[in-house]
């Protein structure tokens, strides 16, 4: 129903609900010091008139957007081709089913000015954030840090102080998981030179995963000397297990830091002629999908993903909602998925 002069206005609202502009204003805006009764009367002008408030306007009063981020400090390229990134952008999305939140993105682009996103989340456009794969100059941990902004990372920051994060236990996702299959013979032998793929040096999840792969070896005695840096792609995986084959021909065993990485491995070591896992034994990381479609099938470490992001979606929600949440991380824990590579 629209008015005579058009769109009805708070204004006709108000007129129609027989209070004041200002509790018509209140009562649209969060019910604020209205009275039931007055609530009642509003709510039914706005059905019958069907009165849409302007969201410009609106925020004035509530300093809300009613939009959140989800932060991605990669190329968009990286998460229309990366399985994690792709299921972070669904999960949060699912999880803000049943609310009026919208969902902004915030990618990297190759010309942007450090900082840029940063800028962007302390100028006040979005109520809240979720950032995901971040790394270490991105300057976001700083800036979230300092700022009155809600704010949840998925993946620890290097500096967590004073910031709300979930994650996997990456270090043990190596040592004791990935490493019982690959050192410990599981139903085949033992190997004696297991090299690793790691990711971008820059990420917490990187170094958490090297450091458990560097515990592993040194538990069982052996050199963890071969180290070659991938990028979570199957081009870096490709290209790093090259390295590895030129410099170190005698590897009998892989740890790569992703299942990504793990299939570019498992490319290269088929032309390479070398059998897997009779010559070289390899364990991935994530469970995301990737490792049921390789053959032979990979032998992963599962990324609890979907309770990841489902508990930083549900804590950035009650941050906004003025809730309490604990000020302590949340830690999960990896699963090794068996497959036919180690």
């Amino acid at each position: 129903m629209t008015t005579e002069h058009g769109a009805p206005t708070l204004d006709d609202v108000a007129r129609a609900a027989g209070v004041s502009r200002s509790t018509a204003s209140r009562a649209i805006n969060g019910g604020e010091r209205v009275s039931p009764e007055a609530q009642a009367a509003v709510d039914d002008a706005v059905a019958r008139l069907g009165y849409s408030p302007n969201r410009a306007a609106r925020s004035l009063v509530t300093r809300r957007t009613d939009s959140i981020a989800l932060v991605v400090p990669e190329p968009d390229a990286r998460i229309l081709t990366d399985p994690f990134l792709a299921g972070v952008l669904r999960g949060v999305s699912e999880g803000l089913t049943g609310t009026e939140l919208q969902l902004v993105l915030l990618l990297s682009r190759p010309d942007e000015r450090p900082g840029h996103i940063a800028r962007y989340l302390r100028s006040g456009h979005v109520d809240g954030a979720i950032v995901v794969s971040h790394h270490r100059d991105d300057r976001l941990e700083p800036e979230l840090s300092r700022s009155h902004l809600p704010a949840v990372f998925v993946g620890r920051p290097f500096k967590p102080e004073g910031l709300h994060y979930v994650d996997v236990d990456n270090v043990a996702g190596c040592w004791g998981t990935a490493g019982t299959v690959v050192l410990r013979g599981h139903h085949r032998r033992p190997c004696r030179r297991v090299a690793t793929i790691t990711g971008p040096l820059d990420m917490t999840a990187t170094l958490d995963r090297l450091e458990g792969w560097r515990a592993e070896l040194g538990e069982a005695g052996l050199p963890a000397d071969v180290v070659a840096h991938g990028d979570f792609t199957a081009a870096g995986g490709a290209a790093a297990m090259e390295q590895i084959l030129d410099e170190h021909p005698d590897i009998d065993g892989l740890f790569a830091a992703s299942d990504l990485m793990a299939t570019g491995a498992l490319e290269v070591l088929r032309a390479r002629g070398r059998s897997v896992p009779d010559d070289v034994k390899i364990v991935g990381f994530d469970a995301l999908g990737v490792a049921e479609r390789t053959t032979p099938r990979l032998t992963t470490v599962e990324q609890p993903l979907v309770q990841m992001v489902s508990v930083a979606t549900s804590t950035l929600l009650d941050m906004l909602a003025g809730e309490r949440v604990a000020d302590e991380p949340r830690i999960l824990t990896p699963h090794l998925v068996e497959g036919e590579t180690a």
